[in-house]
């Protein structure tokens, strides 16, 4: 549609305010799938605002599940195929489940000459629950002198309250700075609570590790 004629700024704002409106996740992408358009639908499903999209790979957003599909599809746009085409993908929602779905593309252009526009919908079909995050198992000896080196202990305290000798200590924070490649003691106790091993909200620190073999 020609814009510049009476009346089209009038059309141009009715459908873009019908756009808008539509629950259904929309955007409009140039051939190459960069977003230029995005309903308030699709910026939620996104976790972002419409406007930020702007730019965006659509195929970033939402990961095709096969290769071919998108490589069908970019053969036939390249030979100005008008066709309907559709790709199964999926995407991790702002809650931090994976859902799955099917975007479709339509070319739109006012004329056949002219490089369409590609008008995408999204189809949502399910989604998968993100998996309980469990925390990582050390041995029962890690998880207390952990536990006493965040309460503030020295090494030799730490040897006193477990047993062990201070070379004791020493080697179990060794293997534990290797594995989590933490760069000092401090940078160690953050780890042990980032990865579930001592009680967030706790004091004194207290392991939540499963036993496991020392």
């Amino acid at each position: 549609m020609d814009w510049s004629r009476p009346g089209a700024v009038v059309w141009r704002n009715r459908a873009l305010l019908v756009f808008d409106r539509v629950p259904v996740p929309i955007a409009v992408c140039d051939v190459y799938g960069a977003v230029q358009l995005a309903n308030p639908a699709m910026g939620t499903e996104c976790g972002t605002t419409p406007g930020r999209l702007r730019g965006r790979d659509v195929l970033e957003l939402f990961r095709p599940q096969e290769a071919t599909q998108v490589e069908r599809i970019a053969e036939a746009l390249r030979l100005r195929h008008r066709s309907r085409y559709q790709v199964s993908v999926r995407w991790r929602a702002p809650g931090g489940t994976e859902r799955y779905g099917e975007l479709t593309a339509d070319p739109v252009s006012d004329t056949v000459e002219e490089t369409p526009a590609l008008l995408v919908m999204l189809r949502i079909l399910g989604e998968r629950e993100a998996p309980e995050r469990r925390p990582v198992q050390v041995a029962p000896m890690e998880a207390r002198v952990l536990a006493l080196l965040a309460g503030g202990a020295t090494t030799a305290r730490a040897a006193r309250e477990t047993g062990l000798t201070v070379d004791g200590v020493n080697y179990h924070l060794r293997r534990l700075s290797a594995r989590w490649d933490a760069a000092n003691r401090t940078e160690l106790v953050a780890r042990a609570y980032a990865l579930g091993v001592l009680t967030p909200g706790v004091w004194p620190p207290t392991p939540t590790a499963p036993d496991g073999p020392e």
